[in-house]
């Protein structure tokens, strides 16, 4: 029989060590959120946003897929359709020229939208069959790129079966020439974001629950795959901090350590994509079901686009 004032310690040390073991609440000072800062509703006029990116002047670009169309919200608050049909574009991002490249699954392919919106075609399709469906892209700074490539059946296809037998991440040379699968071993990627000097690049496994880091190597092959969070995501985006934010219920916003730092509330089913924009590039905009929401950050964007 443990003697009483045994027990006592006993369950004085359990306690303390609960108290000890849980988690720090949340410091306001290390928000990326800008001091009294709350979330705005830019529009709710769409079907199912997506893709925000913005160019070198902050002007910001997404996706509105299931009516086929580009917007542009412009510097001064105003809202214009940049670009329909669209090719069914879904994620996006700038390259340094301002070219809009652009994830379009209508017909499975990455292409590339000039500001006049003239369209070329980059790529659409490996190793002599089509691609599953471009997703989400994130261009480095020499024009080469990265792309998630998952599964996702569209109502404007004929077919109901991967035309790639794996759902992995491609890298695509500077030249556009050569396409390479630089991963083997994911589920279902979806979000995908680098860092601006062109090194890391981040992908989350939607399907499995999970974000990845790895190291870029010069030729574009990926290295040192690392756990970053279990969390999988729709779309991210990276800050000047090296602060992750991910997407899903709401706004997710992850430390450089894989810490998760703060949380924003967004008022819809789904949160798809996120990007920074505006004339000081620390303004996030959201893609959130049918609206488009944005809120004021501490932190520029990192964009190598700039």
């Amino acid at each position: 029989m443990i003697p009483r004032h045994s027990l006592i310690c006993s369950l004085a040390l359990v306690l303390a060590c609960g108290v000890l073991s849980q988690a720090a609440p949340p410091n306001p000072s290390m928000s990326p959120i800008a001091p009294g800062a709350t979330l705005q509703k830019i529009s709710g006029d769409f079907q199912f946003t997506e893709g925000p990116t913005c160019d070198k002047a902050g002007n910001v670009f997404f996706t509105d897929q299931p009516n086929d169309r580009i917007l542009k919200w412009s510097l001064d608050g105003t809202l214009s359709t940049f670009l329909q049909p669209a090719r069914r574009a879904n994620g996006m991002f700038f390259d340094r020229r301002g070219q809009l490249i652009a994830c379009a699954d209508e017909r499975t392919e990455l292409v590339s939208i000039s500001p006049k919106g003239d369209v070329s075609v980059l790529l659409n399709s490996n190793a002599g069959n089509p691609l599953n469906g471009p997703n989400d892209v994130w261009v480095r700074r020499d024009g080469s790129l990265f792309f998630t490539d998952p599964f996702y059946k569209r109502p404007w296809w004929s077919y109901d079966k991967p035309p790639q037998t794996v759902q992995q991440v491609y890298f695509l040379s500077s030249d556009h020439k050569t396409v390479r699968r630089v991963t083997e071993d994911l589920k279902q990627p979806n979000g995908i974001i680098g860092s601006a000097d062109g090194k890391t690049l981040f992908v989350a496994d939607i399907g499995a629950g999970k974000t990845y880091r790895y190291k870029i190597q010069p030729d574009g092959s990926l290295t040192g795959k690392t756990l970053f969070c279990e969390k999988g995501s729709d779309g991210m985006t990276l800050d000047k901090k090296g602060n992750l934010y991910l997407t899903g219920k709401g706004v997710l916003i992850f430390d450089k350590m894989g810490t998760q730092i703060e949380t924003i509330p967004v008022p819809e089913p789904w949160t798809a994509n996120v990007s920074f924009g505006g004339a000081d590039h620390k303004t996030l905009f959201i893609t959130a079901s049918k609206g488009l929401y944005s809120i004021k950050l501490r932190y520029k964007g990192e964009n190598p686009s700039k």
